[in-house]
């Protein structure tokens, strides 16, 4: 129930961290992926890499912050892999400040990526299934801090939280499609970005605040990955699967 045999997926923000984790998770269990962000250089080499292992992918650019970018990367995706089944709506940034200091700039560079983004992606993907008859699963990347506020991260947060209203609208409007709509939510993943924080002092004291006492491994993201994206979790529209140590539940 698992598999992803015969899908094609289309990953954002595919060319590196987590959403290279999930483009090459989704191409092992059977996908043919279109990998999409804006350092195309990168994404090739991936591409490269899926074909060499016997994978089918295809990258090209996509700036989730424009329309016409948006909808002609979903058309140069289709045209090589064949319709989209499953979308992976991942690309996201931060923005580390104070509240006090956060800029109107720096509250809109975070918010027109995480949820104006997420917003055109995902309303080209839902329009792209429709059109094709075929059904659906969109997937959505938020986060705990969409349900728990963290220090200096107001903007991220904020578009956090209201990736996961939409997430539950969306499914909403689009069981009649076929298309069903979650939102994964994972805590602290351990990548390339913050692996050096997370030895430091400080790093480690959060670390003590999860119940679990350690952070997550990007491959502990997979089996809540493809239940949603494949049949296995076909009565589920609308969810917030969250994979966090435990962190949520947690008072401190």
């Amino acid at each position: 129930m698992f598999t992803m045999n015969g899908r094609t997926a289309l990953v954002t923000g595919a060319f590196g961290g987590l959403g290279r984790h999930f483009a090459l998770t989704l191409s092992r269990t059977g996908a043919a992926v279109g990998l999409v962000g804006r350092r195309l250089a990168e994404g090739e080499k991936l591409a490269e890499e899926i074909r060499a292992g016997g994978g089918k992918a295809f990258a090209c650019a996509m700036d989730v912050t424009d329309a016409a970018s948006v909808q002609s990367a979903f058309d140069a995706v289709s045209q090589a892999l064949g319709p989209i089944q499953v979308l992976v709506n991942n690309a996201g940034v931060a923005v580390t400040k104070s509240f006090l200091d956060l800029s109107e700039e720096d509250w809109s560079s975070v918010v027109d990526v995480n949820l104006n983004g997420a917003w055109r992606v995902a309303q080209a993907g839902a329009r792209h299934m429709r059109d094709h008859q075929q059904g659906g699963s969109i997937v959505n990347i938020a986060s705990i801090t969409g349900m728990r506020v963290a220090g200096a991260i107001s903007a991220y947060v904020a578009s956090k939280a209201g990736l996961i209203q939409l997430t539950k609208a969306m499914a909403l409007e689009l069981a009649r499609f076929k298309i069903r709509v979650n939102a994964l939510a994972p805590g602290y993943i351990e990548t390339d970005i913050n692996r050096d924080f997370f030895q430091s002092e400080a790093g480690q004291a959060l670390i003590k605040r999860i119940p679990q006492r350690r952070i997550g491994k990007p491959e502990e993201l997979d089996g809540p990955l493809l239940l949603l994206a494949s049949d296995a979790g076909s009565y589920m529209t609308g969810s917030v699967v969250v994979a966090d140590g435990g962190h949520l539940v947690s008072s401190l």
